[in-house]
């Protein structure tokens, strides 16, 4: 398991989860305010609202956080923030892509910048690392959802480039394009998802041992601790035994 995936399934084990949950719920608000800002404030005329959303209710978000964020973007105080991508290599040239959400560009650019040089990293310029990366979409459902077949079905139809299914549920991955209308094409047909995002996808992995591999789960968390932070993606590996050593620690 490779990146992103990989420092959340590690963080999780050591039961960090629910003391980020706060500030989680905070990031989920911000893009759910910024979605019904730049578009209408229905979730069903405006797919990166209904994306955020679907994003939250997946995290177990409040109905009423969810709804007072959507008031929010109406405020005529409402802070104008703009999506910002950095790419930069953190120890080892691991590529690392964050994904903020800031109201100060230059606020945000030196605490970014900051933290990759802290930890032994260095920021790039934009396109440094993401070629390393596919944008997609994931969609998730619980094995319920139906069988493997049921659901490959629902996902060529609605227009997904691949489906996973196991015992755990099913996973189904789009062109980042395209998540808006597979989601609902999918809804439609299996009922609402567990989860719906986009995220940056390694299409290359770089192996580190465990030094690099505790030296970037500290990068990435520092980075991620960032309030305007939104999301941090990275195409480090590490081998079994390296994953069982630091989810010990």
């Amino acid at each position: 398991m490779a990146g992103h995936s990989q420092f959340k399934n590690i963080m999780h084990r050591k039961g960090r989860q629910d003391a980020a949950r706060s500030k989680l719920f905070a990031k989920l608000a911000r893009e759910i305010t910024v979605a019904a800002k730049t578009g209408l404030a229905d979730p069903n005329m405006n797919p990166r609202l209904r994306l955020a959303i679907q994003a939250a209710r997946a995290e177990n978000m409040p109905k009423d956080n969810i709804e007072r964020a959507i008031k929010k973007a109406s405020g005529s105080d409402t802070e104008s923030y703009e999506a910002i991508r950095y790419e930069g290599y953190g120890p080892g040239g691991v590529a690392v892509i964050v994904e903020a959400l800031s109201n100060n560009r230059n606020r945000t650019g030196g605490a970014v910048r900051a933290v990759f040089t802290k930890h032994g990293g260095n920021l790039g310029a934009t396109g440094a690392v993401s070629h390393m990366f596919a944008h997609v979409g994931e969609i998730v459902y619980p094995a319920g959802a139906g069988s493997a077949d049921v659901v490959l079905d629902a996902a060529i139809e609605a227009g997904a480039e691949d489906v996973k299914s196991d015992a755990s549920g099913h996973l189904i991955t789009c062109l980042f394009a395209d998540l808006g209308s597979v989601s609902a094409a999918l809804e439609a047909k299996l009922g609402e998802a567990a989860g719906v995002k986009a995220l940056w996808k390694p299409t290359q992995t770089s192996t580190v041992d465990e030094e690099r591999a505790a030296s970037l789960i500290k990068l990435i968390a520092a980075l991620e601790d960032d309030d305007d932070v939104q999301n941090v993606y990275s195409n480090f590996e590490v081998s079994d035994a390296v994953l069982a050593k630091l989810t010990a620690a």
